[in-house]
């Protein structure tokens, strides 16, 4: 039987936009939004973004396919949301502008009264020769380039508080089932509105404490399995039969889906042949202002440790 071990993870306040992305197929829909989520960075001062779900023609505003995607600058202050309305402008223009037959629109669930207005850093591409249209009942900014149609991208998008940093450490008897159980996770959540994965199937989860500060956050040494025969018994926090841990991170627009999400995993994956523990990460309180525990998800005690 799997066992949940009685933790908490730990999860800290950022900044968050959420936008639809369309285009004309599934190859210029998969190119520009994964070129916009690209490279979880936050831990190196920049942003991180993630794909919420994929939509079909239906789902949209302008009737062709989509994606819902997030992009997060950790902290709230006017410093996170200048480096947000910076970081948003320059994967909009070099993620999405760029590929063929793409716009952009807002899509957060809820009006906030904090908006970017994105004729500065995008509209401007246009070099003057851009202008705000209605189109689809929606104010766009319409910028002309080179294919032979303008690219259009909603003049104010909504930005808001939200959760980053929500986790699952999966402990699994191998690599392949860490492969298996990791993806089944993703997909997991992947069905959960207004919640990403930043990393995907994860195969490195960090600690504050580091000896190469240089390089940014560096290898949890305690939960590496081919590690553990070289530290010391107290050090290693691998357990017996365990060969492969991989992470799952998540963000979401509110504590209450961070919790959703960390629910529906552990319900999905729980009875999967070769899970032996669940767990997550924190830093002992040091890095987040959120401590979500794992007892109190709603699962059964009998799990628990």
């Amino acid at each position: 039987m799997v066992v949940i071990e009685d933790t908490y993870c730990e999860a800290f306040e950022g900044l968050v936009v959420q936008l639809m992305v369309t285009a004309k197929d599934a190859t210029f829909l998969d190119r520009a939004v994964n070129a916009f989520t690209a490279l979880p960075s936050t831990v190196f001062g920049d942003a991180e973004g993630g794909i919420v779900r994929w939509l079909s023609k239906d789902e949209t505003f302008d009737g062709r396919l989509g994606a819902i995607v997030q992009l997060w600058v950790t902290g709230t202050g006017k410093k996170a949301m200048a480096k947000l309305y910076d970081q948003l402008g320059k994967r909009v223009r070099q993620g999405i502008l760029v590929v063929p037959t793409t716009a952009v629109f807002d899509c957060f669930p809820s009006k906030e009264d904090l908006k970017f207005n994105m004729m500065n850093n995008v509209g401007h591409c246009g070099d003057g020769y851009e202008e705000i249209i209605t189109k689809f009942g929606k104010k766009m900014i319409s910028v002309p380039i080179m294919m032979g149609y303008d690219f259009l991208i909603e003049e104010e998008l909504n930005y808001a508080k939200g959760v980053m940093g929500g986790n699952l450490y999966l402990l699994c008897d191998s690599v392949d089932s860490g492969i298996k159980i990791g993806r089944e996770a993703v997909k997991i959540i992947a069905e959960i509105d207004d919640v990403c994965t930043t990393f995907d199937v994860c195969s490195a989860g960090s600690k504050l404490e580091t000896k190469f500060p240089e390089i940014g956050p560096t290898t949890n040494h305690s939960y590496c399995p081919t590690l553990k025969n070289k530290l010391r018994e107290d050090e290693s926090k691998v357990p017996e039969g365990v060969l492969s841990i991989p992470e799952i991170v998540f963000n979401a627009l509110n504590i209450e889906t961070i919790q959703q999400a960390m629910l529906k995993v552990i319900q999905g994956i729980i009875n999967m042949n070769g899970l032996i523990k669940i767990s997550a990460g924190n830093y002992e309180g040091r890095l987040g202002k959120f401590k979500i525990s794992l007892r109190n998800l709603g699962l059964k005690d009998s799990f628990f440790l």
